[in-house]
């Protein structure tokens, strides 16, 4: 792909179509051919508190034309390595279909797009929306190889049914541990009052959990919590928003004081991606409503950038 500056035009961020980090959109899901397939989620039915995450797919695609300049590449001095170049191919496939008041039908159509994703041998990067679009972000992989679960987060999520409701926000940590596809759990982040009962923290280990809190992994340290995980095994990330500090992530339906900086997640993820083949993420709860400066929607496209970055670029030092 040729970049605007050797085309002779600038074809600035704020300039052209906005999909994800600018890349192409596919809206016929049969023909991706691509390393990575970004999907929009925009559902917040499931949502307790603040609705406004169905604006969130929107809000970070937007945020990422930021890391659209026409670079071969993003050059990191401190780690000199050269992430996301040309040899990663990423597509935009647009949103899954919502149909507002059904959650079965939303959550289908989610599965769907992920489905897609995964028979094309890209890996789905998927952008919430409510935690809910993880249940059928999950549901996507049965019948593939078993994969453990990182999850960063302000909550633990792991209701199992409360007045009926099984696949909302507060769900989705319960549904993924009972998948036989799903080997563990690390749930990092998870802090003070809290939407889970004692009885869901004592399920949840029962169910093979490990759970920190932000102050927990800040005393080991990024890499020594990311050491707790299986070795070696392929990880699923799922990513609440709201697990970082309200102070820099203000845009959230649920926020919650005592969250992580954007380094400690940061570091967290490289040490991931180097020890374990990632096979999808999610990042999820993003409301842009409650942060005008946007900077909400920033950190989650940036946190994204890096961390495909990270990915990528441990497969190709595996292979070489």
């Amino acid at each position: 792909m040729s970049h605007g500056y050797e085309g002779g035009r600038l074809d600035l961020p704020f300039t052209g179509i906005c999909t994800f980090a600018r890349k192409p959109h596919v809206a016929d899901w049969g023909t991706i051919a691509a390393d990575v397939a970004v999907l929009g989620a925009p559902y917040d039915a499931g949502t307790q508190w603040r609705a406004g995450a169905r604006f969130g797919p929107r809000a970070v695609r937007e945020a990422s034309t930021l890391f659209s300049f026409g670079h071969a590449g993003a050059y990191d001095h401190e780690d000199d390595v050269t992430y996301l170049g040309e040899d990663v191919r990423i597509v935009d496939m647009g949103d899954a279909d919502i149909v507002h008041t059904d959650t079965v039908k939303s959550h289908a159509n989610i599965r769907a797009g992920v489905e897609a994703a995964l028979a094309a041998g890209a890996l789905p990067v998927v952008i919430g929306g409510d935690h809910s679009v993880n249940i059928p972000c999950i549901e996507a992989y049965e019948g593939r190889a078993p994969f453990h679960l990182l999850q960063i987060d302000a909550h633990l999520d792991f209701v199992d049914e409360r007045h009926g409701v099984t696949r909302g926000h507060g769900n989705p940590m319960r549904r993924a541990a009972e998948k036989p596809w799903v080997s563990g759990l690390t749930q990092v982040g998870i802090r003070n009052v809290s939407s889970t009962a004692k009885e869901g923290y004592d399920a949840a280990r029962a169910m093979g959990s490990d759970i920190l809190s932000v102050r927990q992994m800040r005393a080991l340290g990024p890499l020594a919590t990311a050491n707790r995980l299986p070795a070696g095994a392929p990880v699923y990330i799922t990513i609440d928003i709201d697990g970082f500090c309200p102070s820099i992530a203000p845009g959230t339906g649920t926020p919650s004081h005592g969250g992580f900086l954007y380094y400690e997640v940061l570091e967290l993820l490289q040490h991931v991606a180097r020890a374990h083949p990632v096979v999808g993420i999610d990042l999820v709860e993003v409301a842009p409503d409650y942060d005008r400066s946007g900077s909400t929607a920033i950190l989650a496209a940036q946190l994204l950038m890096n961390l495909l970055g990270f990915v990528f670029h441990a497969r190709t030092a595996k292979a070489g």
